[in-house]
């Protein structure tokens, strides 16, 4: 390889992610899922408060002129919009610039754009924001599931990928109650209420924003583009504060890996090395994507209206129904995470989308029958929801680890945007129409085609999911710029024992 291939004209011998993979769980560990996880509650509270908020604001003296439908259809569907465009442009920096400048600049992006939000005076104004909100969330998909899997031991990967992916659910929490209070017109009046709820994001975001500044590069990126002594320093400052923190000594690194840094990777490389070398894995995140993303997409957006069309529940108390559905939801990945690393990706993966599909075809059953009042219909919900959030929180660990680490956030970019694209804009915009008429029938057919792409994801995760579980992410996807080691790296890698070291390419 020349060196302008290489980007560096450097091959590195390394057992730094070996390092990373052998710790044990840390309060280092838990600073990690506070930085980079709580972001998912910001985003759990920004659905589920616009899902919450549709028919305030549809209500004359909002400061809106604006229907439900638009709410729940035309405005979810910009913010899928802006999160899938946001996803593919902050994707590639993240792969390019790195994990932990990307994760501050999107977080800052959604930052401006809630505040602004919450200031719309005109629909139009409405609609942007909605749209740069998404725009700033979809890049903290690329970055923070990145970062994630390459920063936490390969043991406990799968666990606190879902955990935090699941953490979505206590921002659903939050967003049901606040949007309680906030409509409440005896304490705010109806065209401020539903302004403070966006402020408040702002607010969360920004103690995020100042809290996410501890948490480092991930020293793998680091390493492949040529900072291997900056990589060696935040590893070994890791496993000083491990060693500290569990008073005993660490266990022994096992397994080299020789790469050849560079700088960037082609789109060409990209697209060859997903959709050619592993496109079996490709159509398998696709699937995921798309059953998850109609599925949850639809029913946030739309379930308030689902309580006041057809079981008369006022606007105001939806909040109360949503947030018994998001504890649901969060606990199907709390609960279920350990499963995903001992019993195996693709048992869990599989069985998690198979059963929420069948018991959304149940759910369906007895609402076209008036079997379901507004309290049993959030009960099967909350059967539903419980696996099919560790479903869908697997699919983004999927994506995450069974592609090369040069490819990792443009990985999780592409299926996100394309899968939510596909179920994402369309779920909202098709549930908005099939519930709006006001005909069970209609609503009925919803639930009938989510349930079925459910199960039809957990029909490929059974054929094709990959036995990842345990693994480091360099045994399950061999990084594009991995190399044999010469004699003389293996020879010198031994007396070093540990760390990095360079040789001239």
């Amino acid at each position: 390889m020349t060196t302008a291939q290489a980007g560096t004209g450097r091959t590195v011998t390394t057992n730094i992610p070996a390092r990373l993979d052998r710790l044990p769980w840390s309060r280092w560990h838990w600073t990690i899922v506070i930085g980079l996880g709580t972001v998912w509650i910001l985003d759990g509270l920004e659905v589920t408060v616009v899902g919450n908020i549709a028919s305030r604001l549809s209500e004359p003296g909002s400061g809106l002129p604006i229907s439900s439908g638009e709410v729940t259809g035309l405005a979810a569907a910009l913010y899928v919009a802006g999160a899938c465009s946001g996803a593919l442009f902050w994707g590639r920096l993240t792969d390019t610039w790195g994990r932990k400048k990307l994760f501050m600049i999107t977080l800052a992006v959604y930052l401006g754009a809630t505040a602004l939000t919450a200031v719309s005076f005109e629909t139009w104004w409405f609609f942007a924001f909605r749209f740069l909100t998404g725009f700033g969330i979809g890049g903290e998909y690329a970055a923070i599931n990145s970062a994630i899997d390459e920063l936490i031991p390969a043991q406990y990967r799968g666990r606190v990928d879902l955990m935090i992916n699941g953490s979505f659910w206590l921002g659903a929490v939050g967003g049901s109650l606040l949007s309680i209070v906030a409509l409440n017109t005896e304490l705010f009046a109806m065209n401020v209420g539903w302004r403070l709820t966006f402020a408040l994001g702002a607010v969360l975001a920004l103690v995020i924003l100042l809290v996410r500044r501890h948490v480092p590069e991930s020293p793998r990126w680091l390493l492949i583009h040529g900072r291997d002594d900056e990589a060696e320093r935040i590893v070994s400052s890791i496993e000083q504060r491990v060693r500290a923190d569990r008073s005993e000594p660490l266990p022994r690194p096992e397994g080299e890996i020789t790469i050849h840094q560079r700088r960037s990777v082609t789109f060409l490389e990209i697209g060859r090395t997903v959709f050619s070398k592993y496109r079996r894995r490709a159509f398998l995140g696709f699937a995921l994507f798309i059953g998850q993303a109609f599925l949850y997409n639809a029913i946030t957006f739309g379930y308030g209206a689902i309580l006041t069309s057809f079981f008369n529940v006022p606007s105001g108390s939806t909040g109360y129904y949503f947030a018994v559905i998001a504890v649901g939801n969060f606990l199907g990945p709390l609960v279920l995470g350990k499963l995903f690393d001992t019993v195996g990706r693709r048992v869990m993966i599989s069985t998690t989308y198979l059963l929420s599909g069948l018991l959304l075809f149940g759910t369906a059953w007895l609402f076209d029958r008036g079997a379901l009042g507004a309290g049993t219909l959030t009960a099967c919900w909350c059967a539903v929801l419980f696996f099919a959030s560790a479903g869908a929180s697997s699919a983004y660990l999927t994506v995450s680890e069974v592609f090369p680490m040069e490819t990792r956030a443009m990985s999780i970019a592409f299926f996100y945007a394309l899968g939510t694209a596909a179920g994402g804009i369309s779920g909202p915009l098709l549930f908005a129409d099939l519930t709006g008429t006001g005909k069970v029938g209609d609503t009925v057919l919803a639930f009938q085609i989510g349930a079925t792409l459910m199960c039809l994801a957990g029909l490929v995760a059974a054929a094709l999911a990959v036995r990842a579980e345990r693994r480091s992410l360099e045994d399950v996807a061999e990084p594009l710029t991995a190399a044999e080691p010469t004699a003389t790296e293996r020879a010198g890698s031994r007396r070093q024992g540990s760390g990095s070291r360079t040789a001239t390419a």
